[in-house]
Order: structure tokens, then C-alpha cells, then sequence
């Protein structure tokens, strides 16, 4: 078969599929062999779960993605000389040469009208908004000197998730299920779960698998009973007749296979029953109906209403049916005034997430699972301590200094890592970039992040790009 008719029959192939269960089966029918790390050519099942480099902390991933950027000023790191300086032009040295999404270099500085109170054994500061927080100060790990290098959302968003702010490369979680695989055979091994009003800016680029094949993207999953958009069966067509035909492809690519040798044929052979267990897997494991109602009460989450609190309750099971990386995505934290502001819709929002949050951590806990299930929390960046001149309190969009944690997996319990300075603007101890982060997260997974590469166009990509440290600070 010469080049031509080669990668058309690949083409045809890749693009049949969006019609056979969205992304989810779009993935599992990509025939593609892997020729580096996390695969070899002629593997039979490229989601098969492997060994990483080293004997991992981690064996799943939830990332609570809070999209739009929290303020750490509202939530996490009160500044007593923000507040003493409320009202005053912020000093010249800390924005020469800085750039900023909508304010000037010279708004004034805003402290917070919101109160906190120490919680847990290390005394953290946590605001009025979050109380749930509270429970859980001493099973989480507090980063307060993030910094990231893209101010504006979408770039920012697809930043912290890709290592790049270009469209195009791999997600974290691609990067993950690349490496490990799956412990499912019966599920996505990277699930998306939304909430909130719209999507995420940036969309499916941040859970892209770029140009890893396309059985590594992030699955998006829909409430109600087909998470999974065109993954049933056509009318008419009964279980017993599907698993008929499921039987008889298999045999023709068997016969295939036995002729050309081809292991993409193995590959698709494995892609077509496993699509086929889904059909039965992903109904089940959106459906609540089996949690206890004290575990309801828990989440909050209340019977048959989409929310943030069931997607935490649902991240949990995914995780006990094996799927390694789990993504919440809530949006509506771009708190510019406004709309969106700092003195009501803040509460909506922490409202939605605070409970849930907490909830997790202490399922898990008291499940096992958070001895190897690693959580982290927050935003694609922080807010200023400077405010927007609008109608309602605001902030700006700030990359020097802001706040997320992590919990569970090999992190450190009840600690606080890092600090900003006196007024919140720059991270000035323990600094934490979001390449850290991400080589961080990869070493709790087993995964050594220079070694986790892919060759493309010439050049081998990984996660953390040339840059990344391992945190070694945080981890127990």
C-alpha cells in the first residue's frame, strides 16, 4: 500500500469517529502506536496500566480547576499593610514594567472586606468565605507563592495545563495517561466534568492530547443518562445484536491482522470492546442513586441536579473504578467588579465549591484513598491587590503571587508552603512556578517529567518544556 492510500485510510479512520461517542470514542478508536515512553508499537492495549520511572505516591489525579483566576486576597492570604494601605497608589517599584490585563500601573491598592480566622493546628488563614476550608486546614497543602508567566485567561488556562500558552500541545493529564495508562478497561482514563455557567475559556485545549494520538485527550462527560454523547446503541439495535457485531468485526480484523501483521489492528480490536463496555460502565457510574443520603449531605449535593458538588462525588468513584485523571472545571471566578465582583458574586461561587471541596478530602480520607489519590485546587492565576475602578469592588488579573493546594499522595499534611510580600503582589518565599508544579505532580505519579517525552516534528516535548523543578519542600 504506497504513502498515499496509507494516510488516507488514516484519515478516514480519525475522522469517522466523532460520530461514535464524542471525544471519549473518538480516542479509543485511534489505531496509533506509540514509539516512545509509554508505549511501543504492537501493544495490544496502549491504555494498558504501566510502571513509571520510580514506584509512584499517586496512582489517580483530581484537579479542581477553579477557572478564571481566585483572589488569594479574598480567600487565603490576608495582608494587614494592604489594609493599612487601602485607598493609596500602589509604589512605582512593583509594576515598572508590568503588565496588566484591564487597570493601570497606578490604581489604587484594595484591601479586603472580608475577615478571617485561623483553622487547624498550623494556624492557617482562611476567609469567611470558605468555612468548610476550615475542616480540612490540617490534611491540605497550602502553595502561597504560585507564580505563572500568561495574564490573560485562555493563554493562562491552556499555560497551566499544557506547559505552554500556545495551542496545540498535551494536557497534564494526557501527559499522565501516556505514561501509566489506565486501571480501567471499562472507562475514559482522563475524565472532564463541568460546572458553572459556560465553559472555560481555552475549551478542549486544556484537555487536549495535542499531538500525542488522540486516545490520550480528556473525555468530557454530560450529565443525565448518556454521559457520553452517541455512545448507545441506534434504535433498533438491541445489546445482543451490538455484541453480534462487536464479534464479527474482531474476527475480520483477526483475519486482517494474521495477513499484514499490522499491530494497529490489535490496537483497534481492543478500541471496539472496550467502546462496548462503556456503554454500560459510564451510565453506571454517573448514577448517585447508591450513595447513602449521609454522603449526599456530605457533598451537597442534592438528587438529580447537576452541580460542582456532584462532580466532586462523581471524581470519587471515577477514581475507585480506576480512571487515572479527573479534571473539575467550575468557571466564574474572573472577579473584575462588576457582574462579577468581590462583594457578592464571590459568595455564590465559594458557595458552590467550599462544601464540595471539603467534602472530597474527607471522603477520600476516610475511604484510604487519599494516601494515593492526589487533589490539587485553583486557578489558571491570582487577582492584584490593586482594584478596578468599576461600580463594584474588582480585581485584576495577577501572575506574581497568588495561592492553590494540593492534598493527598506524598504531600505534605497541614503545611504552608511559601509566602507573598506585605501587600500580596509578589511571591517572595518558596516560590512555586506553574512548571514546578506540573514536574511536581508528575513525580508523585512515578513519572520522572524530563524523562516523560514524546518526539515530534524532529524535537522531543515534554510537559515542563526546558524549565520545572521538583518541589522536594512539600512532599512527606
Amino acid at each position: 500500500m504506497n504513502d498515499y492510500h496509507f494516510h488516507t485510510r488514516r484519515q478516514f479512520l480519525a475522522s469517522s469517529t466523532m460520530g461514535l461517542g464524542s471525544m471519549a470514542l473518538a480516542s479509543l478508536l485511534n489505531g496509533d502506536s506509540l514509539a516512545g515512553a509509554a508505549g511501543s508499537s504492537g501493544d495490544a492495549n496502549p491504555l494498558r496500566p504501566r510502571a513509571g520511572h520510580f514506584a509512584a505516591k499517586a496512582k489517580a489525579v483530581i484537579f479542581l480547576f477553579m477557572a478564571g483566576g481566585p483572589s488569594h486576597l479574598e480567600l487565603f492570604d490576608p495582608k494587614p499593610t494592604l489594609q493599612r494601605l487601602d485607598g493609596q497608589t500602589v509604589p512605582a517599584s512593583f509594576t515598572a514594567g508590568r503588565r496588566f490585563a484591564f487597570i493601570r500601573p497606578d490604581a489604587k491598592l484594595l484591601g479586603t472586606r472580608r475577615r478571617f480566622a485561623k483553622a487547624g493546628r498550623i494556624g492557617a488563614d482562611i476567609s469567611e468565605l470558605l468555612p468548610f476550608h476550615r475542616e480540612i486546614a490540617d490534611d491540605i497543602c497550602f502553595l502561597k507563592g504560585m507564580k505563572t508567566d500568561v495574564f490573560n485567561h485562555g493563554p493562562a488556562k491552556v499555560f497551566l495545563n499544557t506547559g505552554s500558552p500556545q495551542f496545540g500541545r498535551p494536557s497534564m493529564g494526557s501527559w499522565i495517561v501516556y505514561g501509566l495508562g489506565s486501571e480501567s478497561n471499562s472507562l475514559p482514563a482522563f475524565v472532564v466534568l463541568q460546572s458553572g455557567p459556560r465553559g472555560p475559556r481555552g475549551g478542549a485545549a486544556i484537555w487536549s492530547s495535542g499531538f500525542l494520538p488522540t486516545l490520550y485527550s480528556g473525555t468530557p462527560f454530560l450529565r443525565g443518562p448518556q454521559p457520553i454523547l452517541d455512545l448507545q446503541n441506534p434504535p433498533g439495535v438491541n445489546p445482543q445484536q451490538q455484541a453480534q457485531f462487536i464479534d464479527v468485526v474482531r474476527d475480520l480484523n483477526r483475519m486482517r491482522l494474521n495477513e499484514t501483521g499490522d499491530p494497529e489492528i490489535e490496537t483497534r480490536i481492543n478500541a471496539y470492546e472496550t467502546a462496548f463496555r462503556m456503554q454500560t460502565a459510564a451510565p453506571e457510574v454517573m448514577n448517585l442513586a447508591g450513595e447513602t443520603a449521609e454522603t449526599l449531605r456530605l457533598y451537597g449535593v442534592t438528587p438529580g441536579q447537576a452541580s460542582f458538588a456532584a462532580n466532586c462525588l462523581l471524581a470519587r468513584r471515577l477514581v475507585e473504578r480506576g480512571v487515572r485523571y479527573i479534571q473539575l472545571i467550575h468557571t466564574d471566578w474572573d472577579h473584575h467588579g462588576g457582574p462579577l465582583n468581590l462583594e457578592t458574586s464571590i459568595d455564590s461561587i465559594t458557595r458552590e465549591v467550599d462544601r464540595p471541596s471539603s467534602a472530597l478530602i474527607k471522603d477520600l480520607k476516610r475511604r484510604g484513598m487519599l494516601d494515593d489519590t492526589l487533589v490539587i485546587w485553583g486557578g489558571e492565576f491570582g487577582r492584584t491587590p490593586m482594584g478596578e475602578p468599576r461600580e463594584s469592588l474588582g480585581r485584576d488579573h495577577h501572575i506574581d503571587g497568588y495561592t492553590m493546594w494540593l492534598a493527598g499522595a506524598g504531600i505534605k499534611r497541614g503545611y504552608i508552603h511559601g509566602e507573598t510580600d506585605e501587600i500580596g503582589y509578589n511571591a517572595v518565599n518558596g516560590v512555586v512556578h506553574v512548571h514546578d508544579l506540573q514536574a511536581t505532580v508528575l513525580q508523585q505519579m512515578g513519572l520522572e517529567h524530563t524523562r516523560l517525552t514524546y518526539r515530534f516534528q524532529g524535537r522531543d516535548f515534554r510537559l515542563t518544556d526546558v524549565h520545572g523543578r521538583l518541589v522536594r519542600e512539600i512532599l512527606a
